[in-house]
């Protein structure tokens, strides 16, 4: 690992981590990895939620390995440590404390969201992300499934096939209240219509609670269910 990154996480040094931003891009890539193992392996130690100053230090590590990555390009070698990170938070608290509180955790799945979903053109790292993303959505917390569903949404123009296995899941989420995925499920109708035919009498039951913008996505998903298969659709309502 960069000398610099050793010192910062494995001395916890907070009063070295900005010196961190005055490297370049290119000097730090290689160890990119490493650090995201090192930041994992803090985040992952019982007493992190606790401390103040660890947080802080995987804070502004976290923000500047997304830059790095992003600058040099460098998602494909650096995404699998990366995704592992933003997985190992699914195994602590992601639920807000207080009123709108970011856990510790959740702060480490925020920040890096962005930087793995924005790839939703790579198969490849989409193939990596969209299982742990599902996962995401299934935590309660509401921000992360808002930005996840999102991306999501994105990736299900670009790579639909990589979201069909997950159209059971998808179709849950939507039920239990998370509307945006509504605008997936027109991409994945296609490839895997089962799903959806077992539930469109409670997708037509939700017409009436949706907002404009959910409830046009809906009605396009209803409208090629009827091209498709019309005597499913009329039956079902």
């Amino acid at each position: 690992m960069h000398q610099l990154f050793q010192l910062v996480l494995g001395q916890r040094d907070l009063s070295r981590a900005g010196d961190l931003f005055s490297l370049d891009d290119a000097e730090i890539e290689d160890y990119l990895s490493q650090a995201l193992e090192e930041i994992k392996a803090i985040s992952c130690h019982p007493d992190y939620v606790n401390n103040d100053n660890d947080q802080a230090v995987v804070e502004i590590c976290i923000t500047r390995i997304t830059t790095a990555i992003r600058e040099t390009s460098s998602m494909e070698r650096h995404g699998p440590a990366l995704v592992a990170l933003w997985e190992s938070c699914l195994e602590h608290n992601l639920q807000p404390q207080g009123k709108d509180e970011d856990t510790p955790h959740s702060k480490i799945a925020s920040d890096i969201t962005s930087c793995i979903l924005q790839n939703y053109n790579r198969a490849p790292m989409m193939a990596l992300a969209i299982p742990v993303a599902m996962r995401f959505l299934q935590q309660g917390n509401r921000e992360l499934s808002r930005n996840m569903s999102s991306y999501l949404s994105l990736a299900a123009i670009a790579k639909p096939e990589l979201l069909v296995q997950h159209t059971q899941a998808i179709i849950s989420s939507v039920l239990e209240g998370n509307s945006m995925l509504l605008r997936v499920l027109p991409s994945v109708y296609p490839l895997e219509p089962d799903p959806v035919h077992r539930h469109i009498q409670d997708l037509v039951l939700m017409i009436p609670e949706l907002d404009q913008t959910s409830r046009q996505h809906l009605l396009r998903l209803l409208q090629m269910i009827s091209e498709q298969q019309p005597q499913i659709f009329l039956v079902t309502l």
